[in-house]
């Protein structure tokens, strides 16, 4: 597919982009399954406010996770219809920064020190500026490893001590390359390592625009934007925000024992900028339950279902309202809708209604009635026994087979 699909939804009074979350869904089991090239279905959860925003996302995320759980049909993940393209910048940098270590590791391995460490300090440049390309420390943590080596053998062992430090905050677990390096690299690491600076904790507050977006600490997903990630290691560290139709974004931060801000404005896609004045209709039309918004998302992304709805923050204490339908895109009919809503996520318990309330849409196709129940109680309809088996999950509820034994699916508590 050529193109992604996102929109903006404008706030009165708060000029924001709201966010669009558009991935793959699964048909329900209760339907017949259809013929091959048939079964295309999707997710489109359209944020109302600037609060539900940073959840949609989020919740779309816990959808997909939900719905591989159907047997039936592959899902297409939200980067697949949205893209995810990377920051060119950042690549370009990071084949120079490659480049770079290759020729520093030269210049080392001969035994040039002064021109190993010109040529490590220029690397190091253009790793950070490759930030947004990388996915884990790799020769970023070879070089710093060097480039300590490089300044402890040239004297400058206070500098070395400073390039260890951001290399044990980038890998706690880095093992020197003893042959290459040298056993007093080894020593300088172990005295570091054990030093009261690397004992130093500190915070990253970490926000972008438009919120929810995925974050990423030096290969490690932490949550979804806003989000303060909590006692990282004193010094450099590998940040990168992913969010579909946007562009990449990735820095080397610096943490310190004071809290560190990363606030950052995420660059859209010309295809989410061209679906950006018509989601509104979408919205709209979801609402209403039919109309020619619906059938235009099918067409252009290829889609034959898709459940769409909105996502709206009640007030400040977290509570959230999902308003959703399951649509057949070539005709616009709905075919099953529900509305809940959430109570915050105290207890950890909002993942698990998310994904149950996917079950109950899909499994209720042709019921055509609207629902809503409030979940105020992580306890509330549950027996304590859900966890059991995995029977339940992903719609494959279907009745098992007795296996002969008079007793099956006796508890022996039935005349209690």
């Amino acid at each position: 597919m050529s193109s992604t699909i996102g929109a903006a939804v404008r706030v009165p009074g708060c000029p924001v982009m709201r966010a669009i979350v558009l991935t793959a869904l699964l048909p329900a089991v209760a339907l017949a399954s259809p013929p091959p090239g048939h079964n295309r279905t999707g997710v489109l959860l359209i944020p109302m406010d600037q609060g539900a925003e940073a959840q949609a996302l989020k919740m779309e995320t816990w959808m997909v996770e939900a719905l591989e759980e159907f047997s039936s049909v592959a899902v297409k993940r939200t980067d697949e219809l949205f893209g995810l393209p990377p920051d060119e910048e950042a690549e370009a940098s990071l084949k120079r920064a490659e480049k770079g270590y290759e020729e520093s590791d030269r210049a080392f391995t001969a035994g040039d020190l002064e021109d190993a460490e010109r040529k490590l300090r220029a690397t190091l440049k253009e790793y950070r500026k490759a930030a947004a390309a990388m996915s884990s420390c790799g020769h970023l943590c070879d070089a710093l490893a060097m480039y300590a080596a490089t300044l402890h053998r040239r004297g400058d062992s206070e500098e070395a001590k400073l390039a260890l430090i951001d290399l044990l905050a980038l890998e706690p677990s880095y093992d020197v390359n003893v042959k290459k390096l040298g056993r007093e690299l080894l020593t300088l690491k172990t005295q570091v390592a054990t030093s009261r600076s690397a004992a130093f904790r500190g915070n990253a507050n970490v926000k972008t625009r438009p919120a929810g977006a995925r974050v990423y600490v030096d290969g490690d997903f932490k949550g979804f934007s806003p989000v303060t990630v909590s006692t990282l290691p004193v010094g450099k560290h590998l940040l990168r925000i992913e969010r579909p139709g946007f562009k990449r974004y990735g820095a080397i931060i610096e943490v310190t024992p004071d809290d560190v801000d990363v606030s950052t404005e995420l660059l859209p896609t010309p295809a989410w900028k061209a679906w950006d004045g018509q989601m509104d209709q979408v919205a709209a039309d979801a609402s209403r339950g039919s109309g020619p918004s619906l059938s235009a998302v099918g067409k252009n992304l290829a889609l034959d279902r898709a459940l769409i709805g909105t996502v709206k923050e009640l007030d400040q204490s977290g509570a959230t309202e999902v308003n959703v339908g399951v649509f057949e895109l070539h005709s616009g009919k709905r075919l099953a809708a529900k509305k809940v809503i959430y109570q915050g996520d105290e207890f950890g318990q909002l993942r698990h209604e998310v994904e149950r309330l996917v079950n109950q849409l899909f499994n209720s196709i042709g019921k055509a009635k609207e629902t809503a129940s409030r979940s105020s109680d992580p306890l509330e309809n549950t027996s304590g026994t859900e966890d059991w088996s995995s029977d339940d999950r992903g719609g494959r509820n279907e009745n098992k087979r007795s296996n002969g034994d008079p007793l099956d699916g006796i508890s022996g508590m039935e005349d209690w």
